[in-house]
């Protein structure tokens, strides 16, 4: 089943290429939590500035089903010239989101594990 991906281009021309990739990555992050109900990202190109360039900033949420929080991962380019590459800074943004993710299950694990011992 496929997760409804949303993807929002902000300042920049939509590009279907980079709107695939997302959602093969949104895909992937279903098999760390396979209560992944929806998927927003957007991904925008904020106003330049003048010494660096233009490094992409991305918002990925998460929306999760039952009574755990939402994962909202906002990865700011900082003065990493690699986000220079949409492609660059969305990898980013997921892979932060997926390690949110494992540590949102660990916790849900070990929750489990304390309730069967009690």
């Amino acid at each position: 089943m496929t997760t409804p991906t949303k993807v929002t281009f902000k300042r920049m021309t939509a590009s279907p290429a980079l709107e695939a990739r997302i959602v093969e990555l949104t895909e992937r992050l279903t098999h760390v939590h396979d209560g992944v109900r929806r998927c927003d990202v957007v991904v925008e190109l904020p106003h330049r500035h003048h010494r660096r360039g233009r490094a992409f900033h991305v918002r990925v949420h998460l929306h999760l089903d039952g009574p755990v929080a939402d994962v909202i991962v906002s990865h700011d380019p900082g003065l990493d010239v690699a986000h220079d590459d949409p492609y660059v800074a969305v990898r980013d943004a997921f892979a932060a989101a997926r390690r949110q993710l494992q540590d949102l299950v660990g916790r849900q694990r070990d929750a489990a594990d304390a309730l069967q011992t009690a």
